[in-house]
C-alpha cells in the first residue's frame, strides 16, 4: 500500500514522514520548490505474525507493509508547480494531510501565521484546482481532436468529465460526489487527487501534548470536513521517539502519556479508512500477512498470493486465528472441526489463516 504525505511547506511534513519511517530526512526552515523525493517502507505491525513465527519458527517472516512517500510542500495557488507533486502520488491509496497547528518563529508559515482551518480548506482547493485543471484540458483535447478528425468524441467520457467538471467548479471534492460503479471504474484511469481517500494529520507543539489545547484544535476542521479521519500528534516527539532503540520506547510513551506512537495509530487509521483486513498464510517457509480489501472472496485472495493460485483454486482450508491459538496446532484444530474447508464465494475474515489449494 502506498500512501503519500502531503502539506503546505513548513507544516512539518517531512518530520511526520520520519516518525513514521523512523528515518532522519533533513527538514528545512524555508520552502523549497525542487528536490528528490523522500520514501520509507514500514512493517504493519502485527501482533500475530509475530505469535504465529514464534510457533512454526519459518525461515522468513514478512509482515504487511506500507511505503510512504514525502514530497515538496503544495503552493496556495500555483497548480503548475503543485502538478509536479500530483503527478508522483496520483497512483497512492490513500493522502496524509500535515496540517501545522503550531506557532515556531524561526520556521516561516507560507502564508504569514498559523491557521489549521485556513490550510486545510487551502489545500484541499488545490486538489480540487488540480483536478479541475485535468479536466478543462481533457476537455479541450477531446474537441481539438474532433476538429482535427472530424469524429465525435467518446460520449460517455465527455458526459462524466462535464459531471466532474460542475462540482469541481463548485469547489467540492470528488470524494464527496455520488458516482456509479461505472463512473468510478472510468474515472480511475484519470487518477484524480480529490478522490483519493484523506487522513487530516495536525501537528502541534510539544507544550500543547497535555493540554486541552490539542482537543480543542480539531474543531479548526471544517465542518465539509468532519466525515475525514483527524490524528492529532507532535511530529517533532513522535520522531525522537521513532528512532529510540526498541527498549526505550515503551518508558518515553508513557512518561509523555502518549498511548501508542503515530505510526501505529495512522495505519490504524488507514485501514479502517480504507477497509483493509490481513489474512494470513503459515508454514516452515515463511509466516505472511497478505492485505486484501473487507468482502474480498477466497479465490481473489488467492491471486494476492500468486496468479496460478487463483487460476488453479480447488479450496481453501481456513482457520480462525483465535481458533488456532486455542486448539494449539493445526492436528488438534482438525480433530475440533476448527479447520474448514471453503469454496471460491468464501469471503475471508480478518485474521483467517488460509491454506490453498490449487492444481495448475
Amino acid at each position: 500500500m502506498k500512501i503519500a504525505i502531503i502539506g503546505l511547506s513548513n507544516s512539518g511534513k517531512t518530520t511526520v514522514f520520519n516518525a513514521l519511517t523512523g528515518m532522519n530526512i533533513e527538514a528545512t526552515v524555508y520552502a523549497t520548490v525542487t528536490g528528490e523525493p523522500n520514501i520509507g517502507v514500514v512493517k504493519v505491525p502485527d501482533a500475530r505474525i509475530d505469535t504465529l513465527s514464534g510457533i512454526f519458527k519459518p525461515k522468513k517472516t514478512t509482515n504487511a507493509a506500507i511505503e510512504y512517500i514525502d514530497y515538496i510542500g503544495l503552493t496556495k495557488g500555483d497548480v503548475k508547480q503543485n502538478r509536479k507533486v500530483f503527478d508522483l502520488i496520483k497512483d497512492v491509496e490513500a493522502i496524509v494531510h500535515v496540517v501545522r497547528a503550531f506557532d515556531e518563529e524561526s520556521v516561516i508559515h507560507p502564508l504569514g501565521n498559523t491557521d489549521p482551518t485556513r490550510d486545510i480548506e487551502t489545500l484541499e482547493l488545490e486538489l480540487i484546482f488540480g483536478d479541475l485543471d485535468l479536466v478543462e484540458k481533457r476537455l479541450a483535447r477531446m474537441q481539438e481532436s474532433q476538429k482535427k478528425s472530424g469524429k465525435k468524441p467518446d460520449e460517455s467520457e465527455k458526459k462524466l468529465l462535464l459531471k466532474c467538471q460542475e462540482f469541481l467548479m463548485k469547489e467540492t471534492a470528488l470524494r464527496d460526489v455520488e458516482f456509479t460503479e461505472e463512473e468510478l471504474k472510468a474515472m480511475r484511469a484519470l487518477q484524480f487527487m480529490s478522490t483519493i481517500p484523506k487522513v487530516i494529520v495536525l501537528n502541534i507543539s510539544e507544550k500543547d501534548l497535555a493540554s486541552d489545547h490539542a482537543k480543542d484544535l480539531r474543531s479548526s476542521v471544517p465542518e465539509r470536513h468532519q466525515s475525514i479521519p483527524v490524528l492529532t500528534l507532535c511530529g517533532k516527539i513522535e520522531m525522537e521517539i521513532a528512532q529510540l532503540p526498541p527498549e526505550e520506547k515503551g518508558l518515553f510513551l508513557e512518561e509523555l502519556k502518549i498511548d501508542e506512537p503515530a505510526s501505529n495509530k495512522l495505519i490504524n487509521t488507514c485501514y479502517q479508512m480504507l477497509g483493509l483486513i490481513s489474512f494470513l498464510t503459515v508454514g516452515e517457509d515463511e509466516v505472511r500477512a497478505w492485505t486484501i480489501r473487507k468482502g474480498t472472496d477466497a479465490v481473489t485472495a488467492a491471486g494476492k498470493v500468486h496468479s496460478d493460485i487463483a487460476r488453479g483454486f480447488i479450496r481453501a482450508e481456513v482457520i480462525s486465528y483465535a481458533d488456532f491459538i486455542s486448539s494449539g496446532t493445526m492436528q488438534a484444530a482438525k480433530e475440533k472441526g476448527l479447520l474448514r474447508l471453503e469454496g471460491k464465494t468464501y469471503e475471508v475474515k480478518d485474521g483467517d489463516i488460509i491454506n490453498f489449494r490449487f492444481n495448475v
